[in-house]
């Protein structure tokens, strides 16, 4: 009997090397737990709306026994770098255009998990109140990421002011640019940074989120902004491995939710809108 249990004692151990030293285990989340049992996630969005209406989901889910940690960032870039490294579970800043053009210059396999908003890009202006007046020869903003920067030029195009080569689309950059009557300058800054620096322009491209950031209301200070059939609707997005995870779906469904829906329409009075 003795050397029975012995034996056994012997066997247990060595399995347990066995686990600790060279058995596979399955990488964790980024709040620590499996994803089966994940019960909190970490969201990163960029400042302004993004990040109200995530603290409204976020007082939603916690509700429904789910945790959300806000992880708020000042650019398009970050976000999704965290997002590749680990360090979030989700994000909610970014349409599809430039997710699609962000994975295709990264290498990165960022997924959709859910559509969420649009925000009406517009141009704006401390120095005109109509897009007529824009001087000639002036200085005029853009966002400088290639995905912004395209939407920008294609909004200047909507609204009169140049004309791009035929079939650019999402590519176009300045250089694209075939017809300019005004002869504006296009100056290339950090879309955060545009709204700051309309002083030193004729008129700037502006996102919604940082314009209103910045204080401006879409519906009244733009001097000309995208329809509410633009193409650029935001999406809450994940690392493909995690695309399946119960607790991001459940997220992406609270999110979605006519609370939150209530939240956005009374808050953002049009400004924002919600697009599922």
């Amino acid at each position: 009997m003795k050397k029975t249990g012995l034996l056994l004692t012997t066997l247990l151990l060595a399995a347990s090397l066995v686990t600790a030293c060279g058995g596979k285990q399955e990488a964790a989340p980024a709040n620590g737990g499996t994803a089966a049992e994940q019960t909190s996630l970490k969201v990163g969005v960029t400042g302004g709306p993004h990040e109200e209406i995530l603290n409204k989901v976020k007082e939603v889910a916690k509700g429904k026994g789910l945790e959300v940690e806000v992880v708020v960032f000042n650019d398009y870039v970050q976000p999704n770098q965290a997002l590749d490294k680990g360090n979030l579970d989700v994000n909610s800043f970014q349409t599809i255009p430039f997710l699609a053009k962000f994975n295709q210059d990264h290498k990165t396999k960022i997924v959709e998990v859910g559509k969420t908003v649009t925000y009406p890009m517009g141009l704006y202006s401390t120095k005109h109140k109509k897009v007529e007046d824009i001087q000639a020869g002036g200085v005029v903003g853009i966002q400088n990421d290639p995905t912004n920067r395209a939407r920008a030029l294609l909004l200047y195009q909507a609204a009169g002011l140049i004309k791009l080569k035929d079939g650019v689309g999402d590519n176009a950059t300045p250089l694209d640019i075939v017809e300019n009557p005004k002869n504006l300058q296009f100056k290339e800054l950090e879309a955060a940074f545009l709204a700051r620096s309309l002083s030193n322009v004729e008129v700037a491209s502006i996102n919604t989120n940082f314009a209103m950031e910045a204080g401006y209301s879409p519906k009244k200070d733009a001097i000309f902004a995208e329809t509410a059939d633009s193409p650029y609707v935001n999406i809450l997005a994940v690392n493909e491995t995690n695309k399946d995870n119960p607790a991001v779906k459940k997220l992406v469904d609270i999110y979605r939710s006519e609370e939150v829906k209530k939240f956005i329409d009374e808050r953002f009075e049009g400004a924002v809108l919600p697009s599922w």
